[in-house]
């Protein structure tokens, strides 16, 4: 005999979207092995070691590298377990915003949701804007190492960077199918990559001291004391990890999502701390004289220390090509990751000519205005760099301060729903591929507004969470209301006070992160070596509120409800409650 809740409930994708008030208008290309691929080399943290290399090597030395390095690891981990909690509860291309709405209480729902959207918006363009420059930029200190008479220009490295932009746009428009297969060849690449370049050093380069590596500190950044200058320099190691939460933007597109991004996630932190570790290992070992190495004309220290090691332009050129095809590979998926926050923020109505960006091409089922917006102010965030290259660092400490604002603020609100027992357990059934109970849909309501009698029915039932006594408002949008259901785990979710305590440290991290994110990295602090971070993060709330206030109250009013999905919803609900009544 069929079992009747599996004969009700099918549990596609599409309808696990549309629980969520989305109708399906991207194509899901990406399955477990292409999201894990996409995921490690979004993360590239081999190569982000060695892009970074300095800001920690100068305020720490070798062992603030070493220690720190384990300590980012072991804390960005704990944050994207929670990350991945809430992506299992709502796999949703909004992400952030859309947790924040669903957390947050009824007062502030939309007000937070709203500068959260602009906050992770915006720090993904500014990721573009960094990956893409650290790619032309790497480009730029290959030509200087291979050509002695010539010296790079900041413009030159804009233009080279325009080059990178460029390409992104290209593959993430013309050829999007491409993504998953491209990104399983990556990954292969990535892991390869890193193989040969440490066989490589071990073999050819002259090695330091075991204490050398493990036992020196440096101040350079002229710190009252050493444990300052450490947690100054840690977020050269913070940065080798932000932005593993790519894949949750990309929720919209994954088959079986509420699993597989979880998976995704966890696989490649793990994946990816253990090869930077030994990446950033090998490197201390073959490092060779500090000095001539983080002075080098080529503006990077790997592609010295690459050269030093095999003592040939041509060899060190084919070992830093690896690190830039990986880098610009990164890019890429950067810039399809930021597209599609941008789309789905315009989707809500958040954003300026929110009509226009969230269109999604008929041809390809790709938002491209979305790609060319994200791509277009990336390139003109590269303007600052011909200016000032210390100006661009201000626009890269987005990345961390920004993305850890809004990791910060939907992690703190779980914490405390998960606290107050205000989430329901998530129950197993065969039939649940995607972790949502019958009861959670039955607790849902769309209705039809032009039905005065329906929707005054609506108005009046609560949806509460286990241990909630709030009810939640209605909120209308377009042709139909649905009510705010409750709070339950997805398939993903660590259990107890053991989840209670990784939440929570997860959150007491992240306000060390935002704390040190804005300091200067050396002392006395003059114009040119002051971090704007502060300045630049809090422009963009700032911006957000006025904007909220002026303008976007009257557009925004939290996630919008599709009206196409309603038959879908309405169907899985009637079929659930017949079932009930044949039980």
């Amino acid at each position: 005999m069929t079992n009747p809740i599996k004969r009700a409930v099918s549990d596609t994708d599409s309808d696990v979207l549309a629980l969520l008030g989305k109708k399906q208008q991207l194509k899901r290309r990406f399955g477990f092995w292409s999201l894990f691929g996409f995921a490690v080399c979004e993360l590239i943290t081999w190569e982000t070691v060695l892009a970074l290399f300095s800001q920690a090597f100068n305020n720490g030395g070798p062992a603030g590298c070493i220690y720190g390095f384990i300590i980012a690891w072991s804390s960005t981990l704990s944050v994207y377990v929670v990350i991945s909690e809430l992506a299992s509860m709502a796999p949703i291309s909004s992400g952030q915003c859309y947790w924040v709405y669903i957390l947050a209480a009824p007062r502030w729902k939309v007000f937070a949701s709203y500068v959260v959207g602009w906050l992770t918006s915006l720090a993904w363009v500014a990721t573009v804007a960094t990956e893409c420059l650290f790619a032309g930029t790497i480009l730029q200190g290959l030509i200087i190492l291979d050509n002695d008479d010539y010296e790079g220009k900041l413009w030159q490295g804009t233009l080279l960077s325009w080059a990178v932009v460029t390409l992104c746009v290209l593959v993430n428009t013309v050829v999007p199918g491409m993504l998953p297969r491209f990104e399983i060849f990556i990954i292969v690449f990535h892991l390869a990559g890193f193989v040969a370049i440490v066989a490589v050093l071990w073999h050819f380069a002259p090695h330091g001291s075991s204490s050398f590596v493990w036992a020196t500190a440096y101040n350079n950044g002229g710190w009252p004391t050493q444990g300052l200058s450490y947690c100054v320099g840690f977020l050269g190691n913070v940065a080798t990890f932000v932005g593993a939460d790519a894949s949750v933007h990309l929720a919209e597109e994954v088959s079986n999502a509420a699993k597989n991004i979880p998976r995704a996630i966890c696989a490649s932190m793990l994946i990816n701390g253990m090869v930077g570790f030994v990446m950033l290992v090998t490197v201390l070992y073959c490092l060779g004289d500090p000095e001539s190495v983080l002075e080098t004309a080529t503006g990077y220290p790997f592609i010295q220390v690459f050269y030093n090691a095999v003592n040939s332009k041509a060899g060190a050129t084919v070992m830093a090509a690896v690190v830039l095809a990986l880098t610009w590979a990164c890019a890429i998926g950067i810039t399809t990751t930021a597209s599609r926050m941008a789309w789905s923020f315009a989707r809500e109505r958040g954003t300026p000519f929110s009509g226009t960006i969230s269109k999604v091409a008929k041809h390809n089922k790709v938002p491209i205005i979305a790609v060319c917006v994200v791509s277009g102010l990336a390139a003109l965030l590269h303007l600052i760099y011909i200016g000032s290259a210390v100006a661009f660092n201000d626009v890269v400490s987005l990345t961390i301060t920004g993305f850890y604002t809004s990791y910060f603020m939907p992690c703190s609100m779980l914490l405390y729903r998960r606290i107050k027992g205000q989430i329901a357990p998530h129950i197993k059934h065969p039939q649940h591929t995607q972790g949502y109970d019958p009861e959670v849909i039955d607790s849902s309501t769309v209705v039809d507004p032009g039905n005065a009698e329906t929707a005054a029915g609506a108005d009046k039932k609560i949806a509460e969470g286990p241990g909630s006594d709030v009810a939640p408002p209605t909120h209308r949008h377009d042709s139909v209301v649905i009510e705010d259901a409750p709070l339950v785990w997805g398939p993903f979710s660590l259990p107890g006070w053991f989840g209670i305590i990784n939440n929570a440290y997860a959150c007491l991290y992240m306000i060390f992160v935002v704390f040190w994110s804005v300091w200067p990295p050396a002392t006395p602090v003059t114009a040119e070596t002051m971090n704007y971070s502060i300045v630049v993060t809090g422009g963009v709330i700032i911006f957000a509120i006025v904007y909220y206030f002026i303008i976007g109250k009257h557009q925004y009013k939290g996630p919008i409800v599709d009206a196409d999905v309603q038959e879908v919803v309405e169907r899985r609900r009637g079929s659930v409650l017949s079932v009930r009544d044949t039980l």
